[in-house]
């Protein structure tokens, strides 16, 4: 027995250190902990710093012993570890009350605070949906997390590369004080890329802000920049165009019904970024923001419009009509729109013929999802126009909404339909169609 195991034995006792490294990749930080233990190659192995660059760090916001000792585990890992660190994402899972709000506050102070000490490595922060809006946080406490947050930036600001802030809902000057906080050292920023999106509470008309103005003025060379329309304003391009236009590549731009965006932006002012920043691509993502004239008022034709999301999320409302937009407006992009996502509960009006003649209309369009009242028969025509080549489609997810719980015959005529396309499908398509009863 004991020859048989040797070679065993033997094989991992000298596994490649490259190797050993994989397997430590694949384990938990328990599991890591336990094979450290068994012998001085493998305890080597534990502290190599490959396998700590990389940490998400999630605090549960239900009570549980588990759950408890997160807190724990997150300051063991960034005073065992945290020198290693170079991309970091906090995430906060449904905080419930006051008492939460501040064991995370206090960890958060102690966590950044030895990082800001340890680490010099770290490119790349996300902490996502706080809700500091919400009222579980205390004032006292929403601003103490503020300050040491903002106290963190401005120590890592020289080394930073991407920082997400999505979902934070703070103040105009909350928010100004920790963007600013990336540039306090040189009173410039070159961050590349920064998440912004629903940053500010809502109902803010943060477009109109001096103080906002002058914070995105600091950073001078972004690339990609995520946030909300009730941000955007002349005086916002003016500046991306000053500072940013020999690096900007995308702008992901948010607009809800519930921000402001009624505001006035002229063509020129999105022409002239265009025309600086020639690598620009712009992507729009509308929640319940679907009437013509809304849309119009932002959905200018000097746009680099790459991709457009527009959704209903199930509401209907009589007065509301998608046909001009389908018709009219999205056509304007016919040769720079390659995404195309739809979410329309549609059930007052049939759109078959105005969708399909926007896509075959529009000649770069690779990505189409759909949610919406359609008949069966639009698919039959639209892998029909793909299969002559007259649109050059690569993903097509459909759900075809339905009056009725029952639907058989509807499911029967989508598999005639594959299988009449099944090598179309098959060999060229990111393909996904289904029925779905709206009842």
């Amino acid at each position: 027995m004991e020859d048989d195991s040797e070679p065993e034995q033997r094989s991992w006792a000298h596994l490649p250190d490259v190797c050993l490294r994989h397997v430590f990749h694949w384990l938990d930080d328990r599991d890591r902990s336990q094979a450290a233990l068994v012998c001085k190659k493998w305890s080597w192995a534990m502290y190599s710093g490959s396998l700590w660059r990389r940490r998400t760090i999630t605090f549960y916001g239900r009570p549980s012993r588990a759950h408890t000792l997160e807190f724990q585990s997150a300051l063991w890992y960034v005073k065992k570890f945290g020198k290693y660190l170079e991309h970091l994402e906090i995430k906060l899972s449904n905080p419930y009350n006051t008492a939460f709000t501040q064991k995370f506050q206090v960890t958060m102070r102690d966590l950044l605070s030895h990082l800001s000490k340890c680490n010099s490595r770290l490119v790349s922060l996300s902490i996502k949906y706080l809700e500091l809006d919400r009222l579980i946080w205390k004032n006292v406490v929403r601003a103490q997390f503020i300050k040491t947050l903002a106290t963190f930036l401005k120590r890592m600001s020289k080394q930073l590369d991407y920082l997400n802030l999505k979902g934070a809902r703070v103040t105009l000057e909350e928010g100004c004080e920790l963007l600013n906080s990336l540039s306090f050292l040189t009173n410039k920023g070159f961050i590349s890329e920064i998440n912004i999106e629903d940053f500010f509470s809502l109902h803010l008309p943060v477009y109109s802000s001096t103080l906002f103005h002058q914070t995105m003025s600091k950073f001078h060379s972004l690339v990609i920049l995520t946030f909300n329309y009730n941000c955007i304003s002349d005086e916002l391009l003016d500046i991306l165009q000053e500072h940013s236009a020999h690096s900007l590549c995308t702008l992901n731009i948010k607009c809800h019904i519930h921000d402001p965006h009624g505001q006035v932006v002229w063509g020129m002012s999105w022409a002239n970024l265009a025309k600086r920043a020639p690598k620009l691509k712009v992507n729009f993502f509308f929640e319940r923001v679907m009437k013509h004239d809304h849309l119009a008022r932002i959905l200018l034709v000097e746009i680099p419009v790459r991709s457009i999301s527009l959704r209903s999320c199930y509401f209907n409302d009589p007065d509301w009509t998608m046909r001009p937009t389908l018709t009219n407006l999205l056509p304007a992009y016919w040769h720079v729109l390659q995404k195309l996502t739809l979410e329309l509960n549609n059930d007052h009006e049939l759109l078959d013929d105005e969708l399909l003649q926007l896509i075959l209309s529009c000649k770069r369009l690779l990505f189409l999802k759909v949610w919406a009242f359609l008949s069966v028969t639009f698919m039959e025509k639209l892998l029909q126009n793909r299969a002559d080549r007259k649109c050059i489609l690569t993903t097509i997810k459909v759900r075809i909404y339905t009056a009725r719980q029952e639907t058989s015959e509807e499911d029967r005529l989508l598999c005639d339909i594959y299988r009449k396309f099944k090598y179309l499908i098959d060999s060229e398509l990111n393909y996904f169609v289904i029925t779905y009863p709206m009842v």
